[in-house]
Order: structure tokens, then C-alpha cells, then sequence
């Protein structure tokens, strides 16, 4: 799809990914490479006597699934891109924890889409991330991202 063809459906829903688990392997793997050993994350035993009944994601580890639940969704891919990358993000919330072993899966809407110099697109898109089986999202967040084409 063309980046201008992409721009004709500003305001729609774009596309959803697989669902994807995420394990108490996961997040013990994130908090090796954060550093983050909050006992709400690792310690099985500890988690359990917390309203959540047992360890959660963290927030950040849900948020950084964003670049593989979109390589596994059925999101538009544009023509010729030489280049993607992350620019920031405007609004992020966490809504609802992600209890160990819940899948979780995203949903894009496009927000915006516009050139921002020639061959140099900016794409800000709303990202709701799923929790299987819960009626509140692991999180809301506006992101943005430039292609290069």
C-alpha cells in the first residue's frame, strides 16, 4: 500500500495481531534485562498476597511488544520502505495489569498519517492492547513511528 493510500483512512481501525502469551519466562526475562526485580513481577510466592493474586508484566514489558505484535498483525505494510523507526509516543496509560500466562494482542487505529518531507512519512496510530478474557486493556497509547521510502 502507498503511504498516500495509507493517509485515505485516518480515523479507522487498521488492523490487529496474533494473540501472543505472556509468560512468567517472558517476564523474568524482561526483568533481567531492565533490571527491574520488583517482587510483583518475579517472585511467584510474594505476588500471590497482593490483590492481583500472583506476578503481573510489567508495564513497560507490555508497551515494548509493540514492534512484534505488529510484524504478527494484519496491519496495511507500505511499499518500498527503506527504513522504520520509533519516534515517540504521545499519551501512554496502563490500564490493566497483564497476569502472568494471559495473552495479549493489539489493535491500531490511524490517527495520523501525513509527510513530513519528501519520502519521510510520520504515522501516529492509537494502540489498545488486549488482555484475553478481561474486560479492561493492559494499555492505551498514541505512538508514533516515520517510514522512510
Amino acid at each position: 500500500m502507498s503511504p498516500q493510500d495509507l493517509a485515505a483512512k485516518v480515523g479507522e481501525n487498521i488492523g490487529t495481531s496474533d494473540w501472543v502469551e505472556m509468560s512468567q519466562e517472558r517476564i523474568n526475562q524482561f526483568a533481567e534485562a531492565t533490571g527491574d526485580h520488583q517482587f510483583i513481577h518475579i517472585d511467584e510466592e510474594k505476588a500471590k498476597m497482593t490483590p492481583f493474586g500472583g506476578t503481573i508484566a510489567h508495564g513497560f514489558l507490555t508497551l515494548s511488544m509493540i514492534p512484534y505484535l505488529s510484524a504478527n498483525s494484519d496491519i496495511p505494510r507500505l511499499d518500498g520502505i527503506k527504513m522504520a523507526v520509533n519516534y515517540g509516543g504521545n499519551k501512554t496509560r496502563f490500564i490493566a495489569p497483564v497476569r502472568s500466562g494471559k495473552r495479549i494482542r493489539g489493535h491500531w487505529k490511524l490517527l495520523e498519517m501525513n509527510e513530513k518531507r519528501p519520502g519521510q512519512w510520520q504515522q501516529t496510530v492509537e494502540i489498545t492492547m488486549e488482555i484475553e478474557g478481561e474486560e479492561k486493556p493492559a494499555l492505551i497509547c498514541e505512538w508514533i513511528t516515520q517510514f522512510f521510502v
